[in-house]
């Protein structure tokens, strides 16, 4: 199992993860136990609309980028346009572990506020 220490010197600081079309996503690790590791940090939705039903996929990788954990989170029921979310994401904590990645997995988009169809 990859120790505690090494996963938290792994992501000390927030790190972008992938950028996916119009969100920015963010992580750090919160906490890791001998069984997972808690990933915490934030969506940012830059589009001019609002993103509803979100969620990220968060996965562990190891060194050559081969995804060995996934966990899938809930974000939000709806992100407004220029607005940010928090999240949490709890994934396997795997031996071999070096890194890891946060990507928005599902969401669709919505009509502004005030708009009607």
């Amino acid at each position: 199992m990859v120790s505690a220490v090494a996963l938290l010197a792994l992501t000390a600081a927030t790190l972008p993860a992938r950028a996916q079309g119009n969100f920015k996503v963010t992580y750090q690790v919160k906490r890791t136990d001998p069984t997972r590791v808690e990933l915490v940090g934030s969506v940012f939705n830059a589009a001019a609309v609002d993103a509803v039903e979100v969620y990220v996929t968060a996965e562990a990788l190891d060194v050559s980028g081969k995804v060995l954990a996934r966990g899938i989170a809930f974000v939000a029921q709806s992100i407004p346009a220029q607005s940010g979310a928090d999240y949490s994401a709890r994934i396997p904590n795997v031996p071999g572990t070096t890194g890891f990645r946060v990507a928005v997995s599902s969401f669709r988009f919505g009509l502004k506020r005030g708009e009607s169809p």
